[in-house]
């Protein structure tokens, strides 16, 4: 009788991270700064009732509060999927596991679009982060591991989308650094 090795356990699946998307991030931050930068020189020049450096305090809290709104991650492994966000980000995430999610179910945006929402076992909608960076891979795995088809499932805003309001950040950007010199210059 020949000896066979005993069986081995399957190995867990390891866990996919998909963060927020580095163009949408770069976008965000980037139209925030373009928006908000001119503020305190603008303050100084006309002598604003708000002072230049309580500004600075509010957009430095500011940059840090949207920094952490865009660190969201998902976490998805063969048990489930998670949204997370920093320790230090009071931003309350989710948890589900795949045995728990019954459907996925899309609603209409107020401007038009579609977001998705996993609804479990109890009616509890947890909505599909569609702005990550890999979202048909997410989409995929979903798929894989609920058996719910997901062949419709777009993302929120296509890429080109974030370009175009990438660009526009730019030129604002220089229109800027334009406001800021002249408001320097005097």
């Amino acid at each position: 009788m020949i000896d066979s090795p005993p069986p081995q356990a399957l190995a867990p699946t390891p866990v996919d991270r998909f963060n927020l998307s580095p163009l949408i991030r770069l976008t965000l931050m980037g139209l925030y700064i373009a928006l908000t930068l001119p503020l305190p020189f603008l303050a100084q020049v006309t002598q604003a009732a708000v002072s230049p450096q309580w500004l600075w305090v509010g957009l430095i809290l500011g940059a840090i509060a949207l920094w952490g709104a865009l660190s969201e991650r998902v976490l998805v492994d063969d048990q489930g999927i998670e949204l997370t966000y920093p320790a230090w980000v009071p931003r309350r995430g989710w948890q589900v596991a795949w045995k728990d999610i019954t459907a996925l179910k899309p609603r209409s945006t107020g401007q038009g679009g579609l977001v998705y929402y996993f609804l479990d076992k109890q009616g509890q909608g947890y909505l599909l982060p569609m702005r990550v960076a890999g979202f048909k891979r997410l989409v995929d795995r979903v798929q894989q591991e609920t058996q719910i088809d997901t062949q419709d499932v777009r993302p929120l805003a296509q890429p080109w989308m974030y370009f175009v309001l990438l660009t526009f950040t730019a030129m604002l950007l220089l229109m800027d650094a334009w406001t800021i010199t002249t408001a320097i210059g005097g």
